[in-house]
């Protein structure tokens, strides 16, 4: 009997706590990261500003994503808590778990927002940065929608071309408004390399 990868046995609702929260800190991690990077290189021609900002950023969001699964998914654990107090249909088992989300989310965030940063934090030419980072963001975005889809049991093309468009419009507005900006009003951070 041939089976398909996909098994109708497979509970993918059972992993969408903590799969939804690592998906999304993954993406937003290498979106964040790479969009402040760029953003930074659209002023900045340092290498130096651009890893420093990437860093930066790669603590700041790791931190923020934790503490915002957090939150969120207690306030979601306190109302199915009340629900299940109430025995409105709730199984004390599908209660979410803010703590698994939190540290899945901000774990995620960190693992994507450092592929910029080691992609281009260290390349000293400003348009081979500029480009390495794109370029090696893109494959992580396309490959972190695939992944999710694929652990959840979905459409693996879809997914990975809608996480790819939606990072790649966060990255080119990004950088386009700074350069812009950086145009208009000569704001130059620091002309060192």
């Amino acid at each position: 009997m041939i089976t398909s990868p996909l098994s109708t046995t497979d509970n993918y609702s059972a992993r969408s706590q903590w799969l939804r929260a690592a998906i999304l800190g993954a993406n937003d991690g290498l979106i964040s990261n790479s969009s402040l990077m760029l953003g930074i290189g659209a002023l900045n021609q340092s290498s130096h500003a651009m890893l420093i900002s990437g860093f930066a950023g790669l603590i700041a969001g790791a931190f923020s994503m934790g503490i915002g699964e957090l939150v969120s998914v207690y306030a979601q654990y306190d109302i199915e808590s009340a629900q299940l107090k109430r025995h409105i249909k709730t199984n004390k088992e599908s209660l979410p778990n803010p703590w698994k989300a939190a540290a899945a989310s901000a774990i995620a965030f960190a693992f994507g927002a450092v592929l910029p940063l080691l992609a281009g934090g260290f390349i000293r030419s400003w348009v081979a940065r500029v480009v390495v980072v794109g370029v090696v963001s893109s494959m992580g975005l396309a490959t972190f929608g695939a992944a999710g889809a694929k652990m959840g049991g979905a459409a693996v093309g879809k997914a990975a071309g809608r996480v790819l468009v939606g990072g790649w419009i966060a990255m080119v507005v990004t950088f386009g408004i700074l350069r812009l900006f950086g145009l208009v009003f000569y704001v130059n951070i620091s002309s060192a390399a």
